[in-house]
Order: C-alpha cells, then sequence, then structure tokens
C-alpha cells in the first residue's frame, strides 16, 4: 500500500524535500523470478508481488489493469483454479476489472488482497482458516471476503505466516486463521474461521497502520501508540517478557514516543517515530536488531543510523532482514543478507529498500506491493511541472528582489484563490512583489506547479507567512512538515516561536515535545539566550507541567 510521507527532521539549513506524491518506483527485474518474463511484458508492468517460500511465484499487473501470475503454484496460491506450475505469464481472469491497493501472503502461500474500492479476495492455503471464508480448503481461485465486512472498506492487508489482519477506513482491524498463540487476538487459541474485530485494549481506538510477524500482530493508533498480540517466544512484542498476548496491549516502554510505521520481520519488529528513530525488539540471532550482537531483545531498543533521519523502515515476516531510508536517500540494511549476519546497519548503494529484499533476503520476496511509473510518458502534472519559470510559454512574470520568475496565467488562477481574484482584470504581464523574499515567493509559485517544496526549514518559515496570509492550508501543512523535517537543537527555539508567531498548534507541540526531549543541548543555544520574554515565560510554564525540570 501506498505509505503516506512520514515527518521526519534533518540538519538546520539543508533543503528537505517534501512532497506528498508516490514512492520513487524501481526496476523489477532484480527478483530472479522475473527472469521468465521478456523485456516486453517487464515493460507493461506497474505493480508487482513477489512471494512463497523460494520466492518462486509473483502476482503483477500491467498497465491496461489485467492482473498475471507465474511461478510454482504452491497450494493454488496463483488464484489459477488448479495447482499446476506456470513459467509462463498467465491472466488472473477471476479479478478482471478490479484493481489492488495492497496485498499481503502468508508463508503457505496464502494471499489477502484488498482493492480499491475496499474489497477483500483470499487465495491459497487455508489449512489454519487463513482464506477467512469458513473452511479449511485450500482456496484455488480468488473468494469475496464479506462476513463481518460487508459494509467495511478494508484500507491496508497484512498476513502473518498462517493468519490475516485487516484495517477499515474507519480505523477497524479485523484477524482471522491460525490462533495457537493468540495472533487473531480474541483471547483464546481456538482458530478463528471468518473476519473477527479485534477488540479489547483496541475498542475504542482509531488503528492507522498495522503489520504482521510469523505469529503476532501490531497495530498503531492514531496517538502513536503501538499495541501488540500473540506470540511472544523471542520478545517480538516489546512487552519485556516472552509470555503469549492473547488480546491486543499497549507497549507500555514507548510510552511519549510517537510511532508512525511498524513493520515486522520473522520474529522482530521495527517502529518508526516521527522524529525520524527506529527502535527494534524481538529475536536477533542474525543481528536483524542493528544493535551490533545477536542478543534478542524484550524491550524496544534504538537502532542507530548515521545522523541523518529515517523516512522507512522495511522488514516481512518470511526473512530476518530489516531495511531503512533515511531522509537523504541513503538505504541500510542489516540482518540475514545473503547468508551472512550483519550485526549493524550497512549502508548499501541502493536507492530503495525494496533492493535490498530483491538482492539479499532469504528468500528473494518484496516487503510490501511494489509500485512501477512509466518512464516514457509525462502525466499532466509532469508537464506541469517542467513549464515553472520557463520563459517561453509563460505569459506573466513576477519581479522579486530584482529577479524574474515565469509563470502562466491560467494555471495560478486555476490553482490559488488569490490570483484567481487579483488577476481576474489584470493584463499587466509584470508584477512586482515586495512583501516576501525571491526563495519564498519562487518556492510558492513552484509549489502551485508541483504540490511539493524544496526549502531549509527556516526559508519554510518564510513560506508559512505567506501560506497564511493567502490562506493556502494546504501549504500551510507541507510547510509545518518542512519544519519539523529539519528541527534540530540550534533551531529549535526559532521553529517554536514561528509557530506561535503564526498559530500553527500542531507545530507548535512538535516543537516544543523536541525541545523537552532534547531539553539541555537546546537551553545552551544562542536561541534560547535570545529569547522573546513571553515566549519564555510560557515555555518555562509549560515544561515544568510536563515534569521537565525535575531531578
Amino acid at each position: 500500500m501506498e505509505e503516506e510521507l512520514p515527518l521526519f527532521c534533518g540538519d538546520s539549513g539543508k533543503p528537505v524535500q517534501a512532497t506528498l506524491s508516490s514512492l520513487k518506483m524501481l526496476d523489477v527485474g532484480k527478483w530472479p523470478i522475473f527472469s521468465l518474463c521478456s523485456e516486453e511484458e517487464l515493460q507493461l508492468i506497474r505493480q508487482a508481488c513477489v512471494f512463497g517460500s523460494a520466492g518462486n511465484e509473483v502476482l503483477y499487473t500491467t498497465v491496461n489493469d489485467e492482473i498475471f501470475v507465474l511461478g510454482t503454484n504452491c497450494c493454488g496460491c496463483l488464484g489459477l483454479g488448479d495447482v499446476q506450475s506456470t513459467i509462463e505469464p498467465r491472466r488472473l481472469d477471476s479479478l478482471s476489472g478490479k484493481k489492488i491497493a495492497c496485498l499481503s501472503y502468508g508463508s503457505g502461500p496464502h494471499i489477502v488482497l484488498a482493492t480499491t474500492e475496499g474489497e477483500v479476495f483470499t487465495w491459497g492455503h487455508n489449512a489454519y482458516s487463513q482464506l477467512g471464508n469458513g473452511t479449511t480448503n485450500h482456496g484455488l481461485v480468488p473468494c469475496h471476503i464479506s462476513t463481518n465486512l460487508s459494509n467495511k472498506q478494508v484500507i491496508e492487508v497484512a498476513c502473518g505466516s498462517y493468519h490475516s489482519l485487516v484495517l477499515t477506513s474507519d480505523g477497524e482491524v479485523f484477524a482471522w486463521g491460525y490462533n495457537n498463540s493468540g495472533q487473531v487476538g480474541s483471547g483464546s487459541t481456538i482458530n478463528q474461521p471468518i473476519p473477527r474485530r479485534v477488540t479489547g485494549c483496541l475498542q475504542n481506538k482509531v488503528v492507522v497502520t498495522i503489520a504482521c510477524g510469523q505469529m503476532c500482530c501490531m497495530a498503531v493508533v492514531d496517538s502513536g501508540e503501538v499495541y501488540v498480540w500473540g506470540y511472544n517466544g523471542n520478545g517480538q512484542l516489546g512487552l519485556g517478557n516472552s509470555g503469549n498476548q492473547p488480546t491486543p496491549c499497549r507497549v507500555a516502554a514507548l510510552q511519549g514516543i510517537r510511532v508512525q510505521r511498524v513493520a515486522c520481520g520473522y520474529a522482530h519488529t521495527l517502529v518508526l517515530t516521527d522524529e525520524g528513530q527506529v527502535y527494534a525488539w524481538g529475536a536477533n540471532s542474525y543481528g536483524q536488531l542493528g544493535t551490533g550482537n545477536k542478543s534478542n531483545q524484550s524491550y524496544p531498543t534504538p537502532v542507530t543510523v548515521e545522523k541523518d533521519r529515517i523516512i522507512e523502515i522495511a522488514a516481512c515476516h518470511s526473512t530476518h532482514t530489516s531495511a531503512a531510508k533515511t531522509q537523504g536517500g541513503h538505504v541500510y540494511m542489516w540482518g540475514q543478507c545473503r547468508g551472512q549476519s550483519v550485526i549493524l546497519p550497512h549502508l548499501t548503494h541502493f536507492s530503495c529498500t525494496d533492493d535490498v529484499f530483491a538482492c539479499f533476503a532469504t528468500p528473494a520476496v518484496t516487503w510490501r506491493l511494489l509500485s512501477v511509473e512509466p518512464d516514457d510518458h509525462l502525466t499532466v502534472a509532469e508537464s506541469l511541472k517542467r513549464e515553472f519559470d520557463n520563459p517561453d510559454t509563460a505569459d506573466l512574470k513576477f519581479l522579486v528582489d530584482g529577479k524574474y520568475i515565469y509563470a502562466h496565467k491560467v494555471l495560478l488562477k486555476i490553482r490559488c484563490e488569490h490570483f484567481r481574484s487579483s488577476l481576474e482584470d489584470n493584463e499587466d504581464d509584470i508584477v512586482e512583489m515586495s512583501e516576501f523574499s525571491y526563495p519564498v515567493y519562487r518556492a510558492f509559485l513552484e509549489y502551485l506547479y508541483t504540490d511539493s517544496i524544496s526549502l531549509s526549514p527556516e526559508e519554510a518559515v518564510g513560506l508559512l507567512d505567506l501560506a497564511t496570509f493567502y490562506r493556502e492550508n494546504r501549504l500551510k501543512k507541507l510547510c509545518q512538515q518542512t519544519i519539523k523535517q529539519g528541527i534540530c537543537e540550534e533551531n529549535a527555539i526559532a521553529l517554536l516561536s514561528a509557530a506561535v508567531k503564526y498559530d500553527a498548534q500542531d507545530l507548535e507541540e512538535f516543537c516544543f515535545r523536541f525541545c523537552i526531549n532534547h531539553l539541555t543541548v537546546v537551553t545552551q543555544t544562542s536561541g534560547f539566550a535570545e529569547m522573546d520574554h513571553d515566549l519564555l515565560k510560557n515555555f518555562i510554564s509549560k515544561a515544568s507541567r510536563v515534569g521537565a525540570f525535575k531531578n
């Protein structure tokens, strides 16, 4: 499933790319199974998932929204209606017309797929009722699972070895399948043949993302808390013990830490916080926790990956491999890597975490549904991006700080309410702008063409001022995100002051929490020494209330 761009930090003064567009995509040919496809077939692929005990099965969609499968077809996991292996791609006609939103797989293997309309389909291995259709017969063709889900829109799916988990648009979690260790979260160890809502501690919580290990489950709620259940023999639940948990339990050791993403390996867990920090726990016989040793950990343990912030974590229940991507684009791997035990994060030459699993995981599977964008076709959005500041096609020039910025009246009027009115009867082809600096105003105009900004956090403060003035709420949120990405001890007070000035309450709370978490260093900066009297007074008062000055 497409991942929402997390909020992370970067060095002060360093331009930080903040965009809500899709992830950078990759070459599927790195997975060995795709060597069975011709170059022409590979060019048509738009989504792909490689799975199976040896990475010998694959499902992919094409530019024409057709679904194809290929491979050994263990337990009918290709969904073709038989158990015959196929060395050539075969079309999965039973899902004709369906568009895939997300997909996951188990060890049997079994497949759980959600469509863009929120429907769930399952097929493959079913000895433990992991298909959720009420039987234990292997499913040779995709089966629509509607029991207890008929009025729900499923937005994320996850599979353990023999159990299944789905998340609905209203933040509810449903589970079914193998339950020998409580991984269905029902409070018992009886297998669950149909979808059952996971309640208990999650009853009144809004879950935002889910993950499954071999026999355990994780759910992150909108407050950033993590809830876990299932098998815990290696400490993979992070509860400080090795006892199984038949119902959801909050990871208390993460108190005060806001988690945004969670990823599960076979028996280990990774989480990513809103400050770009990674914590790991669970099995560590291959170094998959990245702690520098091979000792299991039953409590969350920080993972150090250079000084840059992490924006993505990756793991898969069928492997002991871990990977992460930094804000600067560096990709690290650790754990079981081509038979070697890598006990500390190792910098790779890859540009995405998917490549780690293609080249170093055993088996060579995908940890998520891949999305592959064509590189030979410009979308409308891409064409507009190219035309920003192009004097050859522009019909309007902005003069800012003695420099011209070239734009197009019709696009500005379409994209911005301010320009819709100000350019309505304006036939001038030059507009002078003195209220904002050149970098800030250029970033604003570029945003109207690209939906993204690339500024240092300090410049983003100026753009936040402009966004507030022009009532561009989405841009305001993007500025806040960029500021969060760029916060550090040296600029934290300045960014906190800006958040207060522009009434950006969420940003203010984020900056305040950062200052409290790094209080010793922050109070020694020049920014703190020069802090506005009223702001200082309020800061000390609020910090006292949260116990920041206690011994």
